[in-house]
């Protein structure tokens, strides 16, 4: 991390943020505290202020003050980042959009929808639902699209629908100074100059403040159905997951559960799944397509020993089926009171999959944390998490060096060291190993222009 003095806000610096967005302006405890912590398992660090931002405008208003005199500015969103990407560890502002939640324009005839940086997902949803549509990426969390698209977002849909980067077509960014910059077009192609909105896409706050977005949305399918199948172990699980993409299958979700995640999610939503290495499906089509698509992938699994297959187009069982998956990080936390969980992902080639969560598992064996692994294995993404007592804080470090060694190995596989929850605070050192001093020098330099006084998010992704 960057040797680097904390800064704190003086009084007479409070009251002229306080002049201009006045009760806007927070110095409440509860208020930095709330703002001083996120899901990870990082101690918290308050901000010296929040400011609630209402417009693009107003975002500029405060970097270009924070700018002129060197204040550091942490945009936060709803706060479910896994890395410590809102911590505001040199202090100065946290800029909360959480305010700027409106949905700006539906285009249904061109599948796009227009919206501010705080708009959440499931409200998101919830109004394109009307219109016969629906917002594919869908992180476990009810994160805020801006969020989403800063830490480069996807979730269980990504193997049908993609990430964040291949749903986001433009941007509204402000950058370090105040400077407000449109990238992309609302296009399905786009062939002129530098890929500006993929450069923000990923960034974590680091390059500039996402405050509008347009995305790409979809046709609400005629018909989804689900699908749970069990294995005696967890690599022919895998093994069946890369198979069934491998082959082409129509699927629209495909995720893997190990048995402590099983048992996990049991608990804590009410189900009686039985306590094996489990693989939940989706299909999305219509009636035909998804029963032809299921009994494809029943015939595929037989294949690597897996065994009770159940197949159900039942909305009100396939909702509740992926809410207890997509509540699995949040059932960690309820069955192990007290506790904090650490969760960390990676990703590799498909061909590399079944070796890699392999891998994972002989490393966490060893250790002395409780933990599950479980993941979005058909597009070769999964996840580590491991049970932390926050009485404990030495325990941090040495789940860290267990981190160290799986990033380690899946990177030796050709894989990445997050697929998904992004760089952050806790994975600085694996983008090196990763990409390569000479990348990094690279991505340094393009830091050092866009944020020349390193205020956006100091700390985060890179040493600077």
């Amino acid at each position: 991390m960057a040797t680097r003095q904390r800064v704190e806000l003086s009084s007479e610096q409070i009251a002229a943020f306080k002049s201009i967005f006045q009760d806007r302006c927070v110095t409440t405890e509860s208020v930095l505290d709330e703002h001083g912590r996120d899901e990870s398992a990082f101690p918290p660090v308050m901000p010296s202020a929040v400011i609630y931002a209402k417009s693009t405008e107003e975002v500029s208003q405060v970097m270009k003050m924070c700018y002129e005199q060197s204040i550091p500015v942490v945009p936060f969103g709803a706060g479910t980042s896994l890395e410590g990407h809102v911590l505001p560890i040199f202090g100065g502002i946290s800029l909360d959009i959480s305010m700027m939640n409106k949905i700006l324009e539906i285009t249904s005839e061109d599948l796009l929808v227009r919206v501010q940086g705080g708009v959440h997902r499931v409200a998101l949803n919830e109004k394109l639902a009307n219109s016969g549509l629906f917002f594919s990426v869908d992180p476990g969390a009810d994160a805020t699209l801006g969020g989403m698209a800063s830490t480069g977002a996807s979730g269980t849909t990504t193997v049908k629908y993609g990430s964040m980067r291949e749903n986001v077509l433009a941007m509204t960014v402000v950058l370090s100074d105040g400077t407000v910059i449109n990238t992309g077009r609302p296009t399905r192609k786009l062939s002129a100059g530098y890929d500006l909105t993929r450069l923000i896409i990923g960034s974590e706050g680091t390059l500039g403040i996402i405050t509008e977005l347009t995305l790409r949305v979809f046709g609400i399918p005629e018909k989804m159905s689900a699908a749970v199948v069990r294995f005696e172990s967890l690599e022919d699980g895998v093994k069946a997951a890369a198979t069934i993409v491998q082959m082409g299958t129509n699927i629209a979700r495909c995720e893997f559960l190990d048995i402590a995640s099983v048992e996990s999610v049991n608990k804590h939503s009410n189900l009686n799944l039985s306590p094996k290495p489990t693989l939940f499906f989706e299909f999305h089509g219509s009636q035909v397509s998804v029963e032809n698509d299921a009994q494809i992938v029943k015939e595929i699994v037989s294949e690597f020993n897996g065994f009770e297959f159940e197949w159900t187009s039942d909305e009100s069982s396939r909702r509740r089926l992926w809410q207890a998956r997509h509540d699995l990080y949040w059932s960690n936390l309820h069955n192990n009171p007290g506790k904090r969980v650490v969760s960390t992902d990676m990703a590799v080639p498909l061909s590399r999959l079944a070796e890699a969560v392999d891998t994972c598992e002989k490393i966490l064996s060893e250790s002395r944390f409780k933990f599950c692994i479980f993941g979005h294995v058909a597009d070769g993404n999964f996840h580590c998490t491991i049970i932390t007592d926050p009485k404990f804080p030495e325990e941090l470090q040495e789940i860290r060096v267990l981190t160290h060694t799986m990033t380690s190995a899946i990177i030796a596989m050709n894989g990445t060291c997050t697929g998904e929850h992004g760089i952050g605070l806790g994975k600085i050192d694996a983008l090196v190993e990763e990409a390569g001093q000479s990348s990094v020098d690279t991505m340094i330099k393009i830091k050092n222009v866009l944020d020349p006084k390193n205020i956006l998010n100091p700390g985060k992704v890179l040493k600077v």
